[in-house]
């Protein structure tokens, strides 16, 4: 049994075996021993997402089809009625039209220009009676009728274990022993490692580092299923913030929509509400300026404990953002370095036109900007690509004031727009940095070095911005904080060793 992260290394893995040739460029597992992978887990714990991820990591076009929205006919094609000639006698033949699945894969080809690519085919083990023996064809012989999938194409299925879909199908040990099975189970680490690099809702990271019981559940009851999956909270996050932008707001009918188990709907729509009022009512903008007044710390040291969790996770997330504009800056900064590397050698070559150069560059770059829009490609690359493409935009508009453009006034004016970004990166990270200073300070007066300030050092321990942002700048009162947390965790690790000990 792997978690999500688990598994999608396992995948990654097994897609460079896959696609690894020898020395006279034959594949080194034959293509017809290349088995399909097939994911079984509970619903919602990001198997979809995992292919996404995996298809802009490994460069491979991705097609995806429910396979219970498929009927026989648009998995093997359509009869058509044909005329044959069998010993001197023409007779009449069925044959079939393309499959409507095996012809998506040829147009993703067309379409992105990869020749590999992931096949995802998800629950796999809900199919029609109809279609059952189709897809055990395909499982085991990588055909939909007549029509084979293409070389370089990985199939990766997806079903869910019969005790949450009733329409499971059991699939026979014939085709079990033609498939590479992975078994996936929920992980809140795992499932927060990824939610803090997609920017979840600040309230549902702090809520779940509370109640991380909360954070799957799967129950039946007379009146049915009551579940929560993290691909309810990570649709949840998208609304909170959208509701947030027209200034609307989430109660618990909302929330239920969502998370389907009510009493964990009940509870999240309460601390949200506890959320949204120390949100509005408490100067963050002050904590975080240092300029915080004595008021607001003796209320915020006299509150109940989910106030107090709350404030926390509201400061974490001001930083997170602060962190995450660092990181985007950062990797803009870098990238435009690297294109600015390029161009020198292309600008000062003999005869070449400086102006030209430049607009190839520009145009490669708006080109990939927008085929990322519809690729499926991390949120935060699409932004540093908007990002890297709007530096060089800014650029061109620089250069439409020289008078006579030469390969030395154009490499000077693009390379100065690079040290402008520096320079506004530098400004940025001494002002996150100050920032991150502040909260401990408010934190400290407060609360002393009481749990409040654990759960502020974990919450940056576990961050993807945080710790990024740490481990490039530093921060030497979190250094502080985390080495005396580690040294609580060993000692208690060691005397809870020494109770087993007298116990045994």
């Amino acid at each position: 049994m792997m978690n999500i992260k688990q598994a999608k290394t396992e995948l990654k893995n097994t897609i460079r075996a896959y696609l690894s040739t020898d020395e006279q460029g034959l594949p080194r597992i034959d293509f017809v021993k290349q088995r399909p992978v097939l994911l079984m887990g509970p619903p919602g714990i990001g198997k979809t997402a995992v292919m996404e991820q995996l298809a802009a990591e490994c460069d491979l076009a991705l097609v995806s089809y429910t396979i219970t929205h498929h009927t026989r006919q648009s998995a093997v094609g359509l009869p058509m009625i044909v005329k044959r000639n069998f010993g001197g006698t023409e007779y009449s033949a069925t044959e079939y039209t393309m499959s409507e699945i095996i012809g998506s894969v040829y147009q993703a080809m067309e379409r992105t220009g990869k020749k590999h690519g992931i096949l995802f085919l998800d629950e796999i083990n809900c199919v029609s009676e109809t279609l059952a023996p189709t897809m055990l064809q395909f499982l085991q012989c990588k055909t939909f009728g007549t029509h084979t999938l293409p070389q370089g194409w990985i199939i990766v299925a997806a079903g869910n274990p019969p005790e949450y879909n009733k329409s499971v199908r059991e699939l026979d040990v014939v085709t079990l022993d033609r498939v590479k099975r992975i078994d996936v189970r929920e992980d809140l680490g795992v499932w927060k490692e990824y939610a803090s690099r997609r920017g979840i809702y600040g309230a549902i990271l702090a809520y779940l580092d509370s109640k991380p019981q909360n954070f799957y559940k799967m129950e039946s009851t007379p009146g049915g299923k009551e579940f929560v999956t993290p691909r309810g909270w990570e649709d949840l996050s998208q609304l909170l913030y959208s509701y947030d932008a027209l200034g609307l707001t989430a109660e618990q009918p909302t929330v239920e929509q969502y998370l389907q188990h009510p009493a964990v709907a009940k509870d999240f729509a309460a601390f949200l509400a506890l959320w949204r009022r120390y949100n509005r009512d408490v100067d963050l903008a002050a904590i975080l300026e240092g300029t915080f007044s004595e008021s607001t710390v003796r209320r915020c040291a006299a509150a109940g404990f989910d106030e107090k969790l709350a404030l926390v996770g509201l400061l974490g997330d001001r930083l997170t953002q602060r962190f995450a504009d660092c990181y985007r800056l950062d990797q803009t900064a870098d990238r435009l370095f690297a294109l600015l590397k390029r161009f020198k050698e292309l600008v000062f070559l003999p005869g070449a036109n400086p102006m030209e150069q430049f607009s190839a560059l520009l145009k490669s770059q708006q080109e990939k900007e927008k085929a990322q829009r519809t690729q499926s490609v991390d949120k935060v690359e699409k932004q540093i690509q908007a990002l890297l493409t709007g530096e060089l935009e800014k650029d061109g508009e620089a250069l439409l004031s020289l008078p006579e453009p030469t390969s030395q006034s154009v490499f000077d004016t693009v390379k100065q727009g690079l040290e402008a970004l520096v320079e506004r990166r530098k400004q940025e990270v001494e002002q996150t940095s100050a920032q991150l200073d502040f909260a401990f300070d408010f934190l400290e007066a407060a609360f002393g070095r009481g749990q409040e300030l654990v759960w502020f050092v974990t919450q940056l321990a576990g961050g993807y911005y945080s710790s990024w942002f740490i481990a490039q700048f530093g921060c030497v009162r979190f250094d502080q904080y985390n080495e005396s947390l580690l040294f609580e965790k060993r000692r208690n690790q060691l005397l809870d060793q020494v109770d087993r000990l007298e116990q045994s």
